[in-house]
């Protein structure tokens, strides 16, 4: 006869929302201790949503990180939204990630009017970078967070510091049912080696471009093959919206094209600890963010089913 277990196994998802740049992505990889989600200091580095499979003695935590909820401009912006709305809908409970350094913005007051609409949500309002703030500076953004929000858990973090995780696991297993697992102990994420890779070659295109040229770049992987245990080869296409973007992004003598590659080669590595060859090609495609075929060839699907 099996002994029953002290404490009841408890397994559920949790959407982790907010506005863009606020450190979703930048939380779910310290959680997880592995870096799985692209970040950057720019907004909407996250186009899609991603599961971060968090395993624990008594309970598996599914983190769902999504877009960043925003004033769409484009298709591509439509659908980030309708990706993040979504994964409300279908959460045990909602992480409201905030940037509680900086005073309520118009798009925090936008996701918590979106998040009012979920019925019978769980929501914990989350207060990321409170390690900028005093003591007496933070009661007071709490409290304007909070009234967007009444009746919402609140409490303090720092996506850089794990230390200060532990409350926020405490409050995310107790809003989580009771139940079995949903996901296998070795598993991670739900995304493949070539999607992820997709995300950290465009982190990279962030990371190395200036102004608004990072943000009208896709990455389109062509062809992923591990050609050993230790070795896998990489061809991507860099789509860009503007012919006058090309040069910028390969750069003379395709310097800036080798930096790209150089950074998103190195992150891949760390991430499937593999050497990787990777092969970087760039093609301009107008106005592909308001392209709904291509948009859904990239894997940007819209939740909205067509009239």
């Amino acid at each position: 006869m099996t002994e029953e277990r002290a404490v009841p196994y408890r397994a559920g998802f949790v959407a982790v929302v907010g506005r863009p740049n606020v450190g979703k992505s930048t939380l779910m990889n310290a959680l997880l201790k592995q870096k799985i989600a692209a970040v950057s200091p720019r907004p909407q580095t996250t186009r899609r949503r991603q599961l971060g499979v968090l395993c624990l003695p008594d309970a598996q935590i599914v983190l769902v990180d999504t877009p960043g909820i925003h004033v769409p401009q484009n298709q591509l912006g439509k659908v980030m939204n309708e990706t993040a709305l979504a994964a409300l809908a279908d959460a045990d409970c909602i992480a409201w990630l905030v940037d509680v350094s900086q005073a309520p913005t118009d798009e925090d007051r936008l996701v918590a009017e979106r998040i009012k609409t979920v019925p019978g949500a769980v929501v914990v309002l989350v207060l990321n970078k409170m390690d900028l703030l005093s003591a007496q500076q933070f009661a007071i953004r709490q409290a304007e967070f909070a009234a967007l929000l009444p009746g919402a858990t609140s409490l303090g973090i720092s996506a850089l510091n794990p230390k200060t995780f532990e409350p926020l696991l405490q409050a995310l297993l107790a809003r989580i049912p009771e139940g079995m697992p949903f996901y296998d102990e070795d598993q991670i994420t739900d995304l493949y080696e070539r999607e992820i890779a997709a995300d950290l070659i465009r982190e990279a295109c962030l990371l190395n471009l200036d102004d608004e040229i990072p943000h009208a770049i896709a990455v389109r992987i062509d062809e992923y093959k591990d050609r050993s245990e230790t070795q896998s080869y990489i061809a991507a296409t860099l789509l860009l919206e503007r012919e006058s973007h090309k040069g910028i992004v390969i750069g003379r003598a395709g310097e800036m094209l080798k930096k790209i590659g150089m950074t998103a080669r190195k992150a891949i590595e760390e991430m499937t600890g593999r050497k990787i060859f990777l092969e970087l090609r760039v093609k301009v495609h107008k106005n592909w963010r308001n392209d709904a075929n291509l948009l859904r060839q990239l894997g940007y699907k819209s939740t909205e089913k067509d009239d």
